[in-house]
């Protein structure tokens, strides 16, 4: 039995649903997305609660429902109040920089690393200990993406925690040859 599947998702003012066929579209302060929807599984908008329900009682059907519901609710709150991805760079000489819509990132290669931003993701850094980029989108599955993309550069390596984490990721550290 899906639970997740079964709640019904509240539509916060200023946004607004569009159903149209097998595509359901949200538009909202941050942005719009748009989605197309399984054929197993029905959606419905009556006022501000959009309802997802399944044609059978199949397992594939159950689990279709529960994904198409947490989809839907993502890009809710997405186009209204948006998602955060923190991510660490930890290492000498690594260093961080925004320059229009491309980060430039020197991370001990040869050459510095160029990474386009997408549409729809900004990006700050802040300078402290370690560098923090803060990546903000409305789009949650792009967003992942990128930060995944990002991080791909430099992984963190598990001796002396150095590379690119996310924030809230813990790196169990290795002792090394020293005490063996």
């Amino acid at each position: 039995m899906s639970r997740i599947g079964k709640l019904p998702i509240k539509i916060p003012s200023g946004t607004t649903v569009k159903l149209e066929g097998d595509t359901i579209s949200v538009k909202g302060a941050k942005g719009s997305l748009e989605r197309k929807i399984h054929p197993d599984v029905t959606v419905s908008v009556d006022g501000d609660v959009i309802t997802v329900k399944r044609h059978d009682d199949t397992k594939k059907s159950r689990s279709l429902q529960g994904l198409t519901r947490a989809l839907i609710a993502n890009m809710v709150h997405g186009v209204s109040q948006g998602f955060k991805k923190e991510l660490l760079v930890n290492g000498v000489g690594y260093k961080v920089d925004v320059k229009g819509n491309q980060l430039v990132m020197h991370l001990g290669f040869s050459h510095p690393v160029e990474f386009d931003l997408p549409k729809g993701i900004s990006v700050k850094v802040e300078k402290q200990k370690e560098i923090h980029l803060i990546l903000e989108g409305y789009d949650k599955e792009l967003l992942g993406l990128t930060a995944a993309r990002i991080r791909q550069y430099r992984p963190p390596e598990p001796y002396k925690g150095k590379g690119i984490i996310y924030s809230d990721e813990v790196i169990i550290r290795k002792a090394g040859k020293a005490a063996a």
